[in-house]
């Protein structure tokens, strides 16, 4: 039998997407290989869609990206293909979602692939129904597809304009012509979306370590509120606001630095692993007044941050767990008694690390508290003498709205019990959670008042919370 019994303690991205441009390049096969560098955004399904100028072929299913491609691209034949990594929020986990989502309309084939969500889906979603029109899936994403088709305007760039003006939410969309690539971006920037180069081609991603995988260079970020139309494999990418008005502030979403992206990503001109280490120097800090004889992470995704606490308070870092990385989200049960220490499945203590040694273990969050407790009582077990548990972002207590798969508020262990009370849950000898303006400080390439800090603030910066409670709920699985 196969079950989810142990399921990483972590929110988890929607998605992420990747489109290529170039008629001397194997556009699907740098596809491919943007999507493998993307794959830690969604686990859950892929797809490639690719364009010769006068049709479109699509090749797509549940699982992995070698998985789903392990027969090869190489029918994929054409000079333009976008593709997509999925781990789904809005919309059931079935085959008939997984994106790039291809239709045919009155202007064409037309494809697209979507990160994020969009808040007011549900309603636009009821009204187009009232009109006559018919939805294949559950995703938010078809009422893009189907304002589109909607449109009298007269381009593809001005209906898609006209479109994304009605949706409201978190989107960085890449759609695809038979001769195009369009990329647009949400006005508050809350989901990434980068511009690459390369020496005839152009690329557009979720992240920048795509563009490492396929021989590209960086050439800036996507600009909220903006339309990027890519039908060159050398001329400048046209670039229009399609906005009629930005708001005063942008709203990059912060766990992109403390948690989603890759290390090695550079996203709104910030360096990710620059912001992990500083905000491991911000929790030294805010912790003087420990005394630890080793600095762990657990791995990996606070390590970056317990390297950087180390650097700031003098006190060596060590690999004080050891992280199974052939174990995934699933697996065989074991017996009754040895669910009970399904953790170990994952991580392991070194005990001659820990041993005898005060113990500061750094990770990104806590989000519902469960692993972190298993983790605790392990480094105990293998006989440390204190645990010290120091979180690189600030409590989770609100959901996300913006493609961010957060459990609901009532599981959120942050929003119903103090910090001594989670300390106690976990077995902690003591939980410090770094101050939002130290996590701030730590992303120094963007003005703190542009960051989306909802999950830690409840403060949305669309309303987002009031439009929800609003939307039709029996409209998406």
């Amino acid at each position: 039998m196969v079950d989810n019994f142990f399921q990483d303690d972590k929110l988890h991205e929607e998605c992420g997407v990747f489109g290529i441009f170039s008629h001397t390049e194997d556009v699907a096969l740098n596809t491919y290989w943007g999507l493998y560098a993307l794959q830690h955004r969604g686990q859950e399904s892929t797809g490639i869609v690719v364009t010769d100028g006068k049709s479109m072929k699509i090749k797509k299913g549940m699982g992995l990206v070698p998985d789903v491609f392990k027969d090869g691209v190489s029918d994929l034949n054409g000079f333009a293909a976008i593709g997509h990594v999925r781990y789904s929020t809005t919309g059931a986990s079935m085959a008939y979602n997984i994106q790039p989502l291809k239709v045919f309309f009155d202007g064409g084939n037309l494809a697209l692939s979507h990160n994020g969500n969009l808040t007011n889906a549900g309603q636009l979603r009821a009204n187009l129904a009232k009109e006559g029109a018919v939805f294949t899936t559950t995703v938010d994403t078809e009422v893009v597809l189907t304002l589109i088709a909607y449109s009298a305007r007269k381009t593809i760039e001005e209906r898609i304009a006209e479109a994304v003006k009605q949706i409201h939410g978190a989107y960085a969309i890449l759609f695809m012509t038979d001769n195009k690539i369009i990329a647009v971006r949400d006005p508050y920037g809350f989901r990434p979306l980068v511009l690459g180069k390369m020496e005839n081609g152009w690329c557009v991603a979720s992240e920048s370590c795509a563009f490492d995988l396929v021989g590209a260079e960086l050439v800036r970020d996507v600009k909220p509120g903006e339309m990027i139309i890519i039908d060159s494999d050398n001329a400048e990418p046209r670039s229009m606001m399609w906005a009629d008005k930005l708001p005063e502030k942008k709203a990059h979403c912060i766990f992109e630095y403390v948690y989603f992206a890759r290390n090695d990503s550079v996203i709104d001109n910030q360096p990710v692993y620059d912001a992990r280490i500083q905000m491991g120097r911000e929790l030294a800090k805010e912790t003087a007044d420990l005394h630890p004889d080793i600095v762990i992470s657990a791995p990996d995704s606070g390590t970056p941050a317990a390297i950087g606490y180390s650097l700031e308070s003098g006190v060596p870092f060590l690999e004080g767990l050891t992280k199974n990385r052939y174990v995934g989200r699933t697996f065989i049960q074991p017996t009754q008694k040895q669910r009970a220490n399904a953790v170990r499945l994952k991580l392991n203590p070194v005990r001659s690390v820990v041993a005898g040694k005060s113990v500061v273990m750094v990770d990104d969050s806590i989000v519902r508290g469960t692993t972190s407790g298993k983790v605790v009582k392990l480094l105990k077990e293998a006989g440390a003498k204190e645990v010290h548990v120091c979180i690189s972002s600030p409590p989770v207590i609100d959901s996300c709205y913006y493609g961010i798969d957060t459990s609901e508020r009532k599981q959120l262990i942050a929003a119903r019990c103090t910090e001594d009370e989670i300390c106690r849950y976990i077995g902690a000898d003591s939980l410090h959670y770094i101050s939002m303006d130290g996590m701030k400080r730590a992303i120094s390439k963007i003005n703190p008042d542009d960051l989306c800090c909802a999950c830690f603030s409840s403060d949305y910066p669309d309303k987002a919370d009031e439009v929800i409670k609003e939307e039709p709920h029996n409209l998406f699985e």
